[in-house]
Formats: structure tokens, C-alpha cells, sequence
């Protein structure tokens, strides 16, 4: 794996375990966490679904955000000089 391949790597296992972090701050499952994603969402998420991608880490960024936001959370940038 290349330096920028690992780079890339250790940010969206950041990502996936921050969920999973949100997730334990707010005592909720992943089963939790898709039936309230499924109740504001039209897209369908399952808990197997949401599992696998923390897992793998393939998460993508706007289900990342959105799961967040589920939970109570918003993904925030901040400029470092």
C-alpha cells in the first residue's frame, strides 16, 4: 500500500470508527440506527448493510454524514493554519 493509500485508509477507518463511537455515545445498535435512518430516509438501510461497510470501511461520505445527523451529530471541517 502506497503512503497515500494508507493516508486514505487510516481517514475512512476514522470516519467508520467515529460512527461507531456516535453509536455507543447514544447507546444505540446499528439495528437502531438503520430503523430510524429508514423512517427519515427513502433510501432503505439495514443494519447488515451498515455493518459490513464500518467493517470494510467503505463507507461513503454522505452516509457517513447522514447517519450522523441521524443520531443527533453533524459532520463539522475546520481550518488549521
Amino acid at each position: 500500500m502506497s503512503s497515500i493509500d494508507l493516508n486514505m485508509y487510516n481517514y475512512f477507518m476514522g470516519i467508520n470508527k467515529d460512527l461507531r463511537h456516535l453509536l455507543l455515545n447514544e447507546a444505540k445498535t446499528i439495528k437502531q440506527l438503520a430503523e430510524m435512518a429508514n423512517k427519515i430516509s427513502s433510501k432503505k438501510f439495514s443494519a447488515d448493510d451498515i455493518s459490513q461497510k464500518l467493517n470494510k470501511g467503505t463507507m461513503k461520505y454522505d452516509e457517513v454524514k447522514f447517519l450522523a445527523r441521524v443520531l443527533g451529530y453533524e459532520i463539522e471541517f475546520k481550518k488549521i493554519n
